[in-house]
């Protein structure tokens, strides 16, 4: 009786193995249709985030616009600053442009003076979900009342790019309205009120709490304009970008800040 040698492929059951040639090649496919399919997950996945930050935006501007029918049209102004003794501090004069929720103090400033009454029910809106740097949104909220805090957005309350208050100044009466808002130093109406960080800085300030903040891995930012309307702009030439990592720049933080919102007043 003859007997067929026994074909390496059939396992009992009638089951069929793979070669290990035939193995690896699958394997191979499957390495391929990965590295295919993770940019445009990567992709899929920041679309989404950005329409969250721009959905925070508009929350912020309902906020705003609470806000300003409660007191007489003005936009939320101040506190006035402490005396700058540190770097640490980043809102060195009255009205300066700023990411803070809060001052070292624990005194709410900027967009934090929205968070006992206008945003109560929503802090979080104050956060993008697109940060490119760790970001604890509990833990910062949690600060507001007892130290500093940092949001996610740039607010702009004021045209103050000082690094100190001089004598005299800081007065918080001329809260401006949001229904005219004035003026860019460059002659056009100011439009932007809020918008992404996109912050870098030297490394070893972070000795101060001074730290690159960055949204979106800076391919746009999110700003919200004064009519109340919200969209991402490409961060074309990063137009919106706040670069002082040259030491000789640190001084200039607050005017770079100014110039990305006033860049942001020309978007069309």
């Amino acid at each position: 009786m003859n007997h067929r040698p026994a074909n390496p492929r059939h396992l009992s059951g009638g089951s069929q193995a793979f070669t290990l040639t035939e193995l690896l090649v699958v394997i191979a496919i499957i390495a391929i249709l990965a590295a295919l399919l993770l940019p445009a997950m990567a992709s899929a996945r920041e679309k989404g985030r950005r329409t969250v930050c721009i959905s925070n935006a508009r929350q912020i501007a309902l906020g705003l616009q609470i806000y300003v029918q409660d007191h007489d049209g003005r936009i939320p102004y101040g506190p006035k600053a402490p005396p700058f003794t540190s770097p640490a501090n980043f809102y060195p004069s009255t009205g300066a442009p700023t990411s803070l929720l809060s001052l070292q103090n624990g005194a709410p400033v900027g967009l934090g003076l929205m968070l006992q009454h206008h945003l109560s029910a929503q802090p979080r809106v104050l956060f993008c979900p697109s940060s490119d740097q760790p970001l604890d949104t509990e833990a910062e909220l949690a600060k507001v009342g007892f130290t500093q805090s940092q949001g996610s957005y740039y607010y702009r309350h004021g045209g103050n790019t000082n690094l100190f208050d001089s004598a005299g100044s800081g007065d918080l009466t001329p809260n401006l309205r949001l229904d005219n808002l004035g003026l860019n130093r460059n002659g056009l109406p100011i439009r932007a009120l809020v918008m992404d960080t996109l912050f870098l800085c030297p490394e070893d300030l972070a000795s101060f709490n001074v730290k690159p903040r960055t949204h979106h891995r800076q391919k746009s930012a999110t700003i919200l304009f004064a009519d109340g309307h919200a969209s991402a702009r490409p961060n074309r030439d990063n137009r919106f970008t706040v670069d002082v990592t040259d030491y000789s720049q640190v001084r200039q933080s607050f005017d770079k800040i100014l110039q990305a919102f006033e860049r942001a007043d020309a978007e069309p």
